[in-house]
């Protein structure tokens, strides 16, 4: 079991000393579900990317900002979030952590 608080900090010091300003971990890997903890510095952004079939992220820690074709809003610590299944792009607007959850495929029946 991993404890959040522990691996926000590790990570936020990690992005601090990355000449890309993040840093990430997969948590858990279960068949289609996957857990990663991010961290990001401020100004950093993770560019335009697609979506999987399902996600969430959960503000551990700081300010972001998700940016979709149609706008963008802000997730701060302790708010959780649904993706869209748009391309979007992730924004830290101060030094942030946060855990996203998602499912990478979806079986079919």
């Amino acid at each position: 079991m991993s404890n959040l608080e522990a691996l926000t900090a590790v990570h936020l010091a990690k992005a601090r000393a990355a000449e890309n300003g993040r840093s990430a971990e997969v948590l858990v890997h279960d068949g289609t579900l996957r857990q990663s903890v991010l961290a990001l510095v401020a100004g950093t952004e993770l560019g335009e990317h697609n979506a999987p079939p399902a996600a969430s992220m959960l503000a551990l820690q700081g300010r972001l900002r998700v940016t979709v074709a149609d706008g963008h809003e802000e997730i701060s610590a302790g708010e959780l979030r649904m993706l869209t299944h748009d391309r979007h792009a992730v924004l830290a607007l101060e030094d942030s952590v946060f855990l996203l959850t998602t499912v990478t495929s979806v079986p079919k029946p």
